[in-house]
């Protein structure tokens, strides 16, 4: 099992998570938030193309995730999954050949090798899920977007080899930003984004020996530094040497492998 992100940002998000057993391999896109061309772009960076694909699964509507998802599953064929409320919220399109699922809490969903496990999470949206991923031995968990942590997300993200971790920002960067005090506030509020010490909280609850790679996630452009972030998380392991990788919003972050 590998995973790699294709951009992590406010101007979009896209990861691939991937696992192989004998000759089959299973692909799922998390996240679309860009262009079908850019996407194209993306995953030609990772050596793959969207043909290579197997499903689809976007987390909630906002633009920097959902972007061109229903344009890539009605082009490529590709089942998309999303909650009834994300459905919703981008105005019930209608896909063709049963293509369009609908997912929720604690009901897996299985795409090849893969087996994802959706669970809610608190973030401004209308019906939001994140991911814990697996292939039958190893488990990843997905949080790019929640606005603080909950016994019910630390619960699913238990027993993971690698984490995907929002850390959107620093609270002293954000406290002195240009933003207006309306933006601040729900950035920083329990249904915004997760910052650094928030997500640190939550890795600590999250050790366990086999967590050997994490990557911070969805870094606010104007509000955090990549070596904040990745200070926060070290710390949050008290010393114990890990993989901490910093996704960029242009870059992403290269293939990682569970193993």
């Amino acid at each position: 099992m590998r995973f790699c992100s294709l951009g992590s940002g406010s101007s979009g998000n896209a990861a691939v998570i991937e696992a192989r057993s004998g000759t089959t391999t299973s692909r799922v896109l998390v996240d679309c938030g860009f262009t079908q061309r850019e996407l194209g772009a993306r995953l030609a960076r990772a050596g793959l193309s969207p043909e290579d694909l197997d499903a689809v699964f976007v987390t909630h509507e906002h633009a920097d995730h959902i972007g061109s998802a229903i344009g890539v599953a009605r082009r490529h064929g590709l089942p998309l999954w999303m909650s009834r409320g994300t459905w919703h919220a981008i105005g019930e399109p209608v896909l063709p050949g049963g293509l369009l699922n609908f997912a929720r809490d604690g009901s897996p969903i299985v795409v090849g090798d893969l087996e994802l496990d959706p669970f809610t999470v608190p973030h401004d949206a209308r019906e939001p899920l994140q991911l814990a991923c697996s292939d039958g031995r190893m488990r990843l968990g997905v949080l790019t977007d929640a606005g603080s942590g909950t016994p019910h997300l630390v619960a699913r993200l238990q027993g993971c080899a690698a984490l995907i971790l929002e850390c959107n920002h620093d609270r002293g960067m954000l406290a002195r930003s240009r933003y207006p005090a309306s933006l601040k506030a729900r950035i920083g509020g329990a249904y915004g984004h997760l910052a650094n010490d928030s997500a640190a909280h939550i890795l600590a609850q999250c050790l366990h020996p086999g967590l050997r790679h994490i990557v911070a996630a969805h870094l606010s452009r104007e509000n955090n530094l990549a070596p904040l972030a990745a200070e926060a998380l070290a710390a949050a392991c008290g010393g114990d040497p890990r993989d901490i990788v910093v996704a960029d919003a242009v870059l992403g972050a290269s293939w990682l492998e569970l193993a």
